[in-house]
């Protein structure tokens, strides 16, 4: 489908998948715009996990790659997290547009430990299908002008192929246009 990656339906290998992404999967809403059986699963080299050396080593376009990053800010002694979805291409705004949208003082990116430990993931494949359902979920609206994207599976070993639409209608998801900056090309 894309790149170089076996893509086959994610529900077909929970082995591929992190245990909150698998929970997530078996009851997606039937409403939703894609079937579940169109989330598709492709096992990668762990060690090629990272956006970068994975969309040089499977084919993929940064374009094509969206990360998911975990956010921490806190206001009044509670802290809030939201989940950042942003195009390889772009870098989310933190400290301007998030941390307004979670209305803290400041915002920061959570920390590894922290953000392993609240999604039941591995980091590195932290992904917005099964993270905590209280938690926002900020989509670029760029994500959900992309046809396709590779995102995280949960795990390092694997990634997630998803219509990019499918992503703004996660539950809790909310389409932010402006939310990521584009990064300039390095030539």
């Amino acid at each position: 489908m894309m790149g170089s990656l076996q893509t086959e339906p994610a529900q077909s290998r929970p082995d591929l998948l992190a245990p909150p992404v698998a929970k997530a999967l078996a009851v997606w809403p039937p409403e939703g715009p894609i079937d579940a059986d169109h989330v598709l699963v492709a096992p990668i080299n762990p060690d090629l996990a990272d956006t970068a050396a994975f969309c040089e080593a499977y084919g993929v376009a940064l374009a094509e790659s969206a990360n998911c990053v975990i956010v921490a800010g806190a206001r009044g002694g509670v802290t809030r997290y939201a989940a950042c979805i942003i195009l390889a291409t772009t870098r989310a705004d933190v400290n301007g547009v998030v941390r307004r949208h979670l209305d803290v003082r400041k915002a920061s990116f959570a920390s590894m430990d922290e953000a392993v430990s609240l999604t039941g993931m591995e980091y590195g494949g932290i992904t917005p299908i099964g993270l905590p359902v209280d938690w926002p979920i900020l989509v670029d609206a760029r994500v959900v002008a992309t046809p396709h994207v590779i995102i995280g599976s949960g795990l390092r070993h694997s990634k997630i192929a998803i219509a990019g639409p499918a992503i703004g209608a996660l539950p809790g998801a909310e389409v932010i246009d402006g939310l990521a900056r584009s990064v300039p090309e390095v030539h």
